[in-house]
Formats: structure tokens, sequence, C-alpha cells
């Protein structure tokens, strides 16, 4: 028997893909463009088995699904731009207490209300800085169905290994257009589980102590063993200090657990790059349209390639020097003002060779409008 192929949202895509994960516990509350993701899920969790609850805001439903998660539960959370500002303080408490989550963020236009009902790809800089303080965070995102499935399964299995909130920095377009999706069987994708400390009860145990390989076991919160979670700087037993031994190594191992594996969690695709003179970087569903420019290109000989971007957050700014390397021009497509485009600056020898093709007025970035950017580089000489 075959895999089962799906006509679905990108949206469902994102239920769907939480699910196979193992899925849980969802709580949230309604926003466009994200709404379709509760309205499944308040269907389709309770079938099986697990607990789904609609909360009065956006920064109750973080907090629920941080307390879900310390019990033991694989959890997820989703919301849209102005949710996702007021969760960013829960967002913080998560980084700083260890708590695996995954809270998805379909963008539109902004800032404030904005335009609640088309694209955008302006909260990039917010999902990497949005909460305060010295801190790393993952962000992962897709430009088509099946990558939204596999980067969903992917973020909680970060999640779990890391002991850290992910985020899947999804957008409008990505969330409402529908497309084929094929469901992996149980077991095509590798899941990630909660790994559990080994300590017996009534034996000291130390809930942020790392393993040699990094990892920080977990007791589920109400089990056998009772320990402390603050959103202070804490020791390994869990309890305030202000020791500053304490407060470095806490925040170098908060930092230094994602940051030295930019390389291991750089997702991407890549697209003609090899010969490539004019080498296009892009993320979400802006990956579409400058797909299509390449691909439209090299049919008339033009040698234009595409690194398409699914992990954000840490930059992977030793992939994006590689495979710029040989580029007479790198042009960014996204649409924001340039957000990851100063990230690609600070990654490349020539910054000044790295061009912007975007749009900012709520309308989807279309081949048209990348190629009339290549002309205006073209007109330059470069």
């Amino acid at each position: 028997m075959g895999k089962t192929p799906k006509f679905v949202q990108g949206n469902e895509a994102c239920v769907e893909a939480a699910l196979y994960a193992g899925l849980n516990f969802f709580a949230g509350y309604p926003i466009t463009p994200s709404t379709e993701i509760a309205e499944h899920l308040s269907v389709r969790l309770p079938q099986l088995g697990g607990k789904f609850i609609q909360m009065e805001d956006e920064i109750a439903s973080l907090c629920a699904i941080i307390g879900a998660s310390l019990t033991g539960c694989k959890v997820m959370t989703a919301t849209s731009g102005p949710g996702f500002s007021l969760m960013q303080e829960a967002l913080g408490y998560a980084i700083m207490a260890e708590i695996p989550c995954v809270i998805v963020n379909v963008q539109r236009g902004g800032p404030s209300t904005g335009i609640p009902t088309h694209v955008a790809q302006g909260d990039v800089n917010q999902a990497r800085w949005g909460t305060h303080g010295d801190h790393a965070i993952i962000v992962l995102t897709a430009s088509n169905h099946q990558d939204v499935f596999a980067m969903t399964v992917e973020a909680f299995n970060l999640a779990e290994t890391y002991r850290t909130p992910v985020i899947l920095l999804f957008d409008e377009v990505v969330g409402h257009m529908r497309e084929k999706l094929v469901l992996p069987e149980p077991g095509d994708l590798p899941l990630v589980e909660r790994l559990h400390t080994s300590v017996k009860e009534g034996v000291d145990y130390h809930p942020y102590l790392p393993r040699e390989d990094g990892r920080l076991p977990m007791s589920d919160f109400g089990g056998v063993h009772r320990y402390n979670v603050t959103g202070l700087v804490h020791d390994m037993w869990g309890f305030p200090s202000t020791d500053p031994k304490v407060v470095h190594g806490l925040l170098r191992h908060l930092v230094d657990k994602i940051e030295n594996r930019a390389g291991i969690l750089a997702h991407y695709r890549e697209h003609q790059l090899e010969d490539a003179e004019v080498v296009m970087i892009s993320y979400g569903s802006s990956a579409r349209s400058a797909l299509h420019v390449v691909e439209d290109r090299r049919r008339r000989g033009e040698r234009l390639g595409l690194l398409e971007l699914q992990t954000l957050w840490p930059f992977p700014h030793e992939l994006v020097r590689r495979k710029c390397a040989q580029a007479k021009a790198v042009v960014v497509v996204e649409m924001n003002m340039g957000q990851i485009m100063q990230a690609v600056k600070l990654s490349v020898p020539q910054p000044e060779r790295v061009f912007l093709a975007n749009r900012i007025d709520g309308n989807f970035i279309t081949p048209a409008d990348i190629m009339n950017i290549l002309r205006i580089i073209q007109g330059k000489g470069v």
C-alpha cells in the first residue's frame, strides 16, 4: 500500500506533521493567518488522545505549553505577528528554563495590526532578537508543503534534543495555499523522544547539569523528583544565583549549545549553484518565485542559481560564504526591508555585491519583480 497523498493548506500540513512528531498538547488563541492550525487541531488532537485548549491570549498560550512540556508532553502553539509579540516574555522564560516547545508564527503584514490577510516576512529579526537578553534561538521555515511537514517534525526533534523553544516561521502564502502533500509512513522520518533522567527517586537530581554529549535529561514535573524551575539565572539544581561564574557559565551554555552547532542545524535546498554567476538567496514563499526565475533564465543560457534557506537562525554564515564564493552578485529575495540581506552581507567577502529584491506592500513577490531588480543590477555592470 503506497503513501497517502493529500491536497491541503500549508497550515494543515503543519498540523499533520505535528501529530506525526507526537504532539499531545496544544494551547493557542486564534489569529489570522494561523487560525486553521488551531481549528484543525481542535478536532484532530482529541481524536488521538491529546489535549487542545483555547487560551485567553497569546502569552497565556505559550505559558500553558511551557507547563505542559514540563510534565512530559510534546507541545506547540501557533500565532501571527501581534500574538508573537505578546509571547516574547514567555519565550525568554522557556529559553532560560530550557523547556522544549514549538512556536509557529505564520507571518502577515505589520507592524501592529498591519494587514492581517496579506503576506509579509517581517518577523525574521523579531524571531531572533525579540526576547530581551543574550540568547540563541532556532528558527526554521519552508517554501512548500512537503518541506513544511519535514521542518515541523524537525522542530519537535530539535526542541527535544537541545531542550529549547524552536520557532517555525512560515508566511501567509505558504500557510493558505493548497498543494499536494504526501504523508510519510510511521518510521519514515526519525523522531526524537524526550530524554528522561535515569536518576532514581530519592537520589539528588540535577535538572540543569548537561551530560558529556551536551543533552540535559529531564524529569517529568510532578513525578518522583522535586526541582525548581525559574526564569532567574540559576545553578545546576535550578536555584537562583548571582555568582558571576554561574551567570557566565549559564549564558554561555544557552548560547553555545545552539550557535556552536550552526553548521549542523543548517537546513537548505540548492538549485543550479555549481556554475552560478548570480546567486539568489531566499526562503519561505519568496523562494518559489526565485526558483521560477532561476529555471526560466537557465533555459535562456543565463547562469543563475538559488540557495533556499530553511534554517534562518542560527544563521548559516559558513554555508552562505561557501555557496556564494564564486558569485559575481548575490540577490536576496524576501518580503521585508532586507532582514536576511543584512545577515548575508556579514557572511560574504564582498558585501557591496549583495542586492535586495523585495516587496513590502502586502503583495506576493513575483518573478517579474525579481527580474526588474536583476535588470538594474545588470545595468550597473555587475
